[in-house]
């Protein structure tokens, strides 16, 4: 009886310890497939779909400011096969490739150096004659008319004090589209241009910072093949200097801005 009751009570084996190396590869690995399939997803829709990008100058002031953010419609001028406009020197289409109509804002790359992008206004289609005159343009023989205008939040996009005192706010009717330009009317640079007509496959764009801007009247056309999407809207506007003392601009208003 003894002997029974000293007998040590019988206990289960102990289970092996947790593999923390496995668990770790495992969180790794799934960790590495989602963030793949994200990154995946990211570049199809900067690719077709929708992309950001930033404002980095003034040549389109009084329509976009310096820090607005704006998102960009890809597929405005046709659906792009996914990827090839990372790869090719032409993107291809799966729709049919559109013409922007005449007073769009688009963002392309700079035909003399395609890995920078740069935002301007569509004024000369394939066919178009162009002139500037008196720093009056002309398309098509026909006067695009301006008038005058005073608009406070416009206005505020101009950053530079002197700028201020010399530019002057304009509407510009653009054949149909009516939109805002500036003018520098206190200088005759930039007062004549042309006449010339666009090639077949490419566009003529300016900047609606007319005397402030480096677009087709100093570099030439933009070809079809560079477009990279229409401009919709800001959705952001955040900028800092950092020239006579650090200064940082953040415009609630300009969110939500559409782009004409």
């Amino acid at each position: 009886m003894d002997s029974e009751l000293n007998k040590e009570p019988h206990r289960a084996p102990p289970s092996p310890p947790t593999n923390v190396w496995s668990r770790l590869k495992a969180w790794i690995a799934d960790t590495g497939k989602q963030l793949g399939i994200a990154i995946v997803i990211v570049m199809f829709l900067r690719s077709s779909i929708i992309e950001p990008y930033k404002i980095p100058s003034g040549s389109m002031i009084p329509t976009l400011f310096i820090g607005d953010h704006i998102f960009v419609n890809k597929f405005a001028y046709g659906f792009k096969v996914p990827f090839t406009e990372f790869f090719l020197d032409k993107p291809l289409f799966v729709t049919e490739e559109k013409l922007p109509a005449r007073g769009d804002v688009i963002v392309f790359k700079f035909p003399k150096d395609q890995t920078i992008n740069y935002i301007k206004r569509v004024v000369g289609l394939p066919g178009d004659k162009i002139q500037i005159r008196d720093k009056v343009l002309y398309v098509n023989g026909q006067e695009v008319k301006t008038e005058k205008r005073s608009d406070a939040k416009l206005e505020d996009g101009i950053e530079n004090e002197d700028d201020r005192r010399t530019l002057t706010l304009y509407e510009e009717d653009l054949v149909g589209v009516k939109h805002p330009v500036l003018y520098n009317m206190t200088t005759l640079m930039n007062s004549d241009y042309g006449e010339v007509t666009v090639p077949a496959g490419k566009l003529l764009c300016l900047g609606d910072n007319r005397d402030k801007s480096s677009d087709s009247r100093f570099w030439g056309f933009v070809p079809m093949e560079n477009i990279k999407g229409k401009a919709m809207f800001v959705w952001l506007n955040f900028a800092f200097t950092m020239q006579d003392q650090f200064k940082i601009d953040f415009r609630v208003g300009r969110i939500g801005t559409l782009i004409r």
